[in-house]
């Protein structure tokens, strides 16, 4: 698969070569769904456990008389009822993480590339240099790509880009380690750096 490589001005820069194997395959919605769940489900923290009776230190010895004193009968300072004493009924430590099959993971995000770029929205940049870090030349030139909620890969994202898009909302950078599909689905336009593809090309074929 050919697609033009344009720079951050829209101007064109040559052409590409994109790898069936990696933006060919077919749109496997089972797939997507099993990867985001996962992810999804591995990013929610640890559920904290309510300390019960036998968890708080509280005396065992009987206190008051058992009849006579006008009150309930009482033998242990542990009790719901009482200040201090362990929760009745309270929340179990739970993790919320799953395992998922390391080619599933692998063929999701395969297919979160071959699902964008099928879409018609993959675009490839030469690269994301910028003069200044300024939010507002950088907004203007998102326009003229006609990107308004875009996820950006780039091999090493240079400080400026950075900086610019940081105020700009739907619009995200990610190293190319750290592509995952939740976040390529989550936004209308992936794009790609001609770098970003050489070593997506190079991670899965290494």
């Amino acid at each position: 698969m050919k697609i033009k490589v344009q720079t951050l001005d829209a101007k064109a820069a040559g052409d590409v070569e994109l790898n069936d194997e990696i933006f060919g395959l077919e749109l496997r919605t089972d797939i997507l769904h099993r990867v985001v769940n996962w992810q999804l489900a591995n990013r929610r923290g640890y559920a904290r456990a309510a300390r019960e009776r036998s968890d708080v230190a509280r005396t065992g010895k009987k206190f008051g008389r058992q009849k006579g004193g006008g009150t309930a009968r009482h033998g242990n300072r542990r009790a719901p009822i009482f200040i201090g004493g362990g929760k009745a009924h309270g929340p179990r430590a739970r993790s919320f993480e799953q395992s998922l099959n390391k080619k599933i993971r692998v063929l999701g995000l395969k297919t979160a590339l071959s699902a964008k770029a099928k879409e018609g929205k993959l675009i490839v940049l030469k690269d994301l240099e910028l003069k200044d870090a300024k939010t507002k030349v950088l907004r203007d030139q998102l326009g003229k790509l006609g990107i308004t909620s875009g996820l950006f890969i780039d091999g090493d994202t240079p400080a400026n880009f950075r900086l610019a898009c940081a105020n700009l909302y739907k619009v995200d950078v990610l190293p190319v380690i750290g592509a995952n599909v939740y976040d390529i689905l989550n936004h209308d336009t992936l794009v790609l750096t001609t770098s970003a593809v050489e070593k997506l090309e190079a991670r899965f074929n290494g």
